[in-house]
């Protein structure tokens, strides 16, 4: 199949047309890729900051056409369209059984870049291809637990479904799942990109009394206030934490959430929220940072609360069909989430446009 391939970090990626793909086990499906969305933990790993061995395929924000099904496997048949999620959960282990399906086991794939059993299924003149973030859809075709591969309704666009496989059930799950923000909360969002923009959506849907969001693009922040935000920040010249509280009126905001992954943005989440409040850390620092909370006393009798999350909390098989009824109701838009649309040949522009933080979502076309 053909595929954009990492072949050394810092380097761009490569197209070959020559990679090997193993056929469905039992469990497993094949999937025709249709589109995939650039997400910047795939960015991350082309520079770096979350170390992975290479080759590596990677991708995870993807929609696509069941191709074939292994043995015993009956929630998808050939021709469904399906979103992927890089969280599949099994439905039997500890974290399962407890309803904590973004904690599965098999999420494991999203930090080791392989199955389960350590394969990775990809191959290209013989040498390993890593999986990356536990799907590695930027490739024609994808193989993965038929639990990862959630149908949906054909008339759905794929191009439209791609970004609900991480950026919307991430930053919506992370309000709804999470946090369970609540009618009348207040909330704070540092980070527009395509999660930070759909908390926003998710703190909407929520009905939050007021969302205020913090981000140095200025273009984003005018994003944010069509998708339901009622107060805008600019980092760059705004104390966000001085601001916050005149807006509370001195108090602080009920929730705050950090989703641009940045490790020195939680610090300030904790000093924005009241006491009693609640951040969740959303993003994905680069390994090399960490999170200081000042004086710990301090941190305890302010009754405080530091969540992070994964997928926003979500069980896909049942939050992918949650999004597409919200988008279908009119209450979510992932259409104004896409603002690139690329064929797989101008990957590495889609790369550099993330990476200069132009736009907000470019989607592959596979």
């Amino acid at each position: 199949m053909r595929a954009a391939v990492l072949e050394a970090v810092g380097q761009p990626l490569a197209i070959y047309d020559d990679v090997e793909i193993a056929d469905p086990n039992p469990g497993f499906v094949k999937v025709k890729v249709v589109n995939c969305g650039i997400c910047h933990s795939d960015l991350s790993i082309t520079e770096g900051k979350f170390p992975a061995a290479t080759p590596i395929i990677l991708g995870h924000e993807a929609a696509g056409i069941v191709e074939e099904v292994g043995e015993g496997v009956t929630s998808v048949a050939p021709g469904d369209h399906v979103v992927l999620s890089p969280a599949p959960p099994c439905g039997s282990c500890y974290w399962c059984i407890r309803g904590d399906a973004s904690q599965c086991v098999n999420t494991q794939g999203i930090a080791t870049n392989a199955l389960p059993d350590g394969t990775t299924g990809l191959s290209r003149k013989g040498q390993v291809i890593g999986r990356g973030v536990n799907l590695a859809a930027f490739a024609e075709y994808v193989v993965c637990q038929a639990t990862g591969a959630v149908k949906i309704p054909q008339q759905v666009p794929l191009d439209v479904a791609c970004v609900i496989g991480c950026a919307v059930q991430t930053g919506v799950g992370a309000v709804l799942n999470t946090a369970n923000v609540e009618a009348g909360a207040t909330v704070l969002i540092m980070g527009l990109g395509g999660i930070g923009l759909s908390a926003v959506q998710g703190a909407v849907i929520a009905g939050a009394s007021r969302i205020i969001v913090s981000d140095p693009v200025a273009e984003r922040g005018e994003a944010a206030k069509a998708f339901g935000a009622t107060d805008c920040l600019d980092p760059t010249s705004d104390d966000v934490v001085s601001c916050v509280r005149e807006i509370t009126n001195g108090i602080g905001v009920d929730y705050a959430f950090e989703t641009a992954g940045l490790a020195a943005l939680v610090p300030m989440g904790v000093a924005a929220i009241r006491n009693g409040g609640t951040c969740v850390a959303v993003g994905a620092p680069p390994l090399d940072q960490n999170i200081d909370l000042g004086l710990a006393s301090l941190f305890v009798i302010s009754g405080k609360k530091l969540m992070g999350t994964l997928l926003g909390s979500c069980h896909s098989l049942h939050e992918i069909p949650r999004l597409i009824s919200l988008w279908q109701a009119g209450r979510l838009d992932l259409e104004s989430l896409i603002t690139g649309r690329r064929p797989l040949e101008e990957i590495n522009e889609g790369m550099e446009d993330l990476q200069a933080s132009r736009g907000i979502r470019t989607v592959l076309t596979l």
